[in-house]
């Protein structure tokens, strides 16, 4: 839950710089095990998982009391739609995001002496991975709406727990997030997306969270209004 006396520039830095570190977890953990692995792809994508599941426990605990922790647009918008964040916040706030988003996989390039500036060749454009998008989003977003009303102590390990899971049971390993999509189309690693394959992505994710919206919604009319 943000704080109340939380200023809207020191919003936007906090989801700015959790989304930045969120990114410099999926993209420097995907290079390290893609490094380490050996040419074992599952391996690389379990150690890819947890590492992404650990750094999301850390952010949202650490950015949760300032801005909500979002980091990701579509909870943001839905959020915002439910009455638990304004819609000026709301939309601020993603421009924010795809900026932290960015400068997080630069700075995974910085770390491990890449080239900063990248375009992924790593194709995920089947029919199959926009399904998978769709689930991805849409369980992400009826876990945190569903969650915030009745436990929201642990929407950091409940989130975290299902994006590891989701990397494993979902075909496309759970984007679920339009600013993580954009910007891992700017690295050829491990965990990258082609440029031209990420709009379907992102309508799979936006369609995902509007569903998930509408139907928890429904599900849990009297949920508590308050900002995640």
């Amino acid at each position: 839950m943000a704080g109340q006396d939380v200023t809207l520039g020191r919003q936007l830095v906090a989801e700015a710089l959790g989304t930045a570190l969120l990114l410099v977890a999926v993209v420097g953990s995907g290079i390290m095990a893609e490094r380490l692995s050996g040419g074992n792809v599952a391996l690389a994508l379990l150690a890819n998982a947890v590492a992404t599941g650990g750094a999301l426990v850390a952010l949202i605990l650490t950015f949760g009391p300032i801005s909500g922790a979002h980091l990701n647009p579509v909870v943001s918008l839905a959020l915002a739609s439910q009455g638990q964040l304004r819609w000026r916040a709301a939309l601020a706030y993603i421009p924010a995001q795809v900026i932290g988003a960015v400068g997080g996989v630069w700075t995974a390039h910085i770390m491990f002496g890449l080239p900063i500036l990248q375009a992924s060749t790593h194709a995920r454009g089947t029919f199959g991975e926009w399904v998978g998008e769709f689930v991805a989003t849409f369980g992400l977003l009826g876990l945190i709406l569903s969650t915030s009303r009745h436990s929201p102590a642990a929407i950091p390990y409940a989130v975290a727990a299902y994006i590891t899971g989701a990397y494993w049971f979902t075909s496309s390993t759970s984007f679920a997030n339009p600013a993580v999509t954009f910007a891992r189309s700017l690295t050829n690693s491990f965990a990258g997306i082609q440029l031209g394959h990420v709009p379907a992505f992102v309508v799979a994710e936006v369609i995902g969270g509007a569903a998930a919206t509408l139907l928890f919604g429904w599900l849990s009319p009297t949920a508590r209004r308050r900002p995640y």
